[in-house]
């Protein structure tokens, strides 16, 4: 029997080859650029399914990685050596006393759904796309996160399946260096098939976005950097330079223009958070404004991302400070140019609170020492475009140099190198754990540590 027959008779979920029809749709991760061609895709129904996947996978001399949805993936994932789990099926969500536990195919949309209305919420990130999993085992940066924190230290439990084929429930208690591995570790110590994580009492939520012209982006991102400098740690605010696209779906002011969006979320009362936006209202009015009470099921729309796959770049960056220099260089190297940007947007993401302090229980997500983050995108249409897009980031990063901080929180990260991510006494505890636990480097995750 071929490998393919093989894993049809194990498991109850679909199979999927390179000889199939569906294959090329498949294998794809959510990042189109990343081209996956894994020996075999497979739909898991259950613990037992992974299981029979990966007494295959040992016996066929291949490795493990799991996907639901692959905004996480990098070149790492879907060799030809790899069967690549695709984990949707797993999509049970139980609340009860104040934990929730998630299927590792649960998106946020998703249990945001599901919690709307119980006086409880999560962490969730800014899109309600990714896998509630996958997001926490990579740390996990929230829009509540300065003020509680990475996701993956609010995690309870973790129910895997390890490289000999065992299922683990794996706590503080039981296996503790697994557990602190998988706080912010990544994908690589198992195939995680659902979590435990604490809920928090959910205040009213007050936020969303505004828009302007490019014309008032040096006075808005200034009164950005003057409200975030005193921010309290119940307020996040995040600003945007977009590159709208010359398409008829853009209204026809926007389009084929510059636009600054500055989105934010207030736990707590409305009025305290308009005082906190009277800086930036002040400036000019905004062309667009959805700011006002948000239901927790809407918060993973406030940043409008896009959720369907899509051939994008991005590269994240750390920054020291986000002050009036750093404000000019910036606006320089994007926007005035004589010639149109490759680049679709740059995000500046203000971090700080609890992300820079240590947890309540160690784990290997550490904190985030700088205050805020750039992130850079583009996508490539052609494969044409793809030098020119590329060259515009390290234009534009290298010209941050002399802003640009420390290491990248794990979910940011994007094919970097692991020392890029984790200081060198975590990285090396990290490999410590991963040659334990899995001495043939049987399951992979989208960053490998060995």
């Amino acid at each position: 029997m071929t490998l393919i027959e093989e894993l049809r008779a194990a498991v109850k979920g679909e199979v999927f080859g390179p000889g199939d029809p569906e294959y090329d749709v498949q294998r794809q991760a959510w990042f189109l650029l990343v081209d996956q061609r894994p020996a075999a895709v497979v739909h898991v129904t259950g613990t037992e399914d992974v299981q029979a996947a990966i007494r295959l996978a040992r016996r066929h001399r291949l490795t493990v990685g799991a996907q639901p949805v692959g905004h996480g993936a990098t070149q790492a994932t879907g060799s030809e050596a790899m069967i690549l789990l695709r984990t949707n099926a797993l999509d049970s969500i139980d609340i009860a006393d104040g934990v929730a536990r998630v299927g590792a195919g649960v998106r946020w949309r998703d249990l945001n759904k599901a919690l709307t209305g119980t006086g409880l919420t999560s962490l969730p990130g800014s899109s309600g796309d990714p896998s509630v999993v996958g997001y926490t085992l990579n740390s996990g940066v929230s829009w509540f996160g300065r003020k509680h924190g990475f996701a993956s230290n609010h995690v309870r439990a973790f129910e895997l399946v390890d490289a000999e084929g065992h299922h683990l429930r794996v706590t503080k208690d039981a296996f503790p260096d697994l557990f602190w591995a998988l706080r912010g570790g990544g994908g690589e110590f198992g195939i995680v098939t659902a979590m435990e994580i604490e809920l928090l009492p959910e205040p009213a939520i007050y936020g969303g976005r505004m828009m302007w012209y490019a014309e008032d982006a040096r006075q808005l991102l200034r009164a950005f950097s003057e409200v975030t400098t005193t921010a309290p740690d119940e307020f996040s605010l995040w600003a945007w330079l977009i590159n709208m696209p010359d398409l008829e779906m853009v209204p026809p002011p926007m389009r084929g223009r510059w636009m600054v969006a500055i989105d934010s979320t207030y736990l707590g009362d409305g009025d305290e958070a308009e005082k906190l936006l009277a800086p930036i209202r002040a400036v000019a009015e905004p062309l667009v404004d959805t700011v006002g009470l948000v239901p927790l099921e809407k918060v993973g729309e406030i940043a409008q991302e896009p959720e369907d796959p899509m051939p994008g770049v991005g590269k994240v960056v750390m920054l020291k400070e986000f002050g009036p220099a750093t404000i000019d260089a910036l606006l320089e190297l994007a926007l005035d140019r004589p010639q149109p940007s490759p680049l679709m947007l740059l995000e500046i993401r203000h971090v700080g609170g609890a992300f820079a302090r240590p947890g309540a229980q160690e784990s290997a997500v550490g904190t985030m020492a700088d205050p805020y983050f750039l992130l850079l995108g583009g996508m490539v249409m052609a494969p044409e475009h793809a030098p020119a897009l590329h060259a515009e980031i390290s234009t534009v990063v290298g010209g941050m140099a002399p802003w640009t901080g420390g290491l990248l929180p794990p979910t940011m990260a994007h094919g970097e190198p692991v020392e890029d991510v984790y200081p060198a006494a975590t990285l090396q505890r990290l490999r410590e754990i991963k040659n334990r636990v899995d001495p043939t480097n049987l399951i992979r995750g989208n960053r490998p540590l060995v």
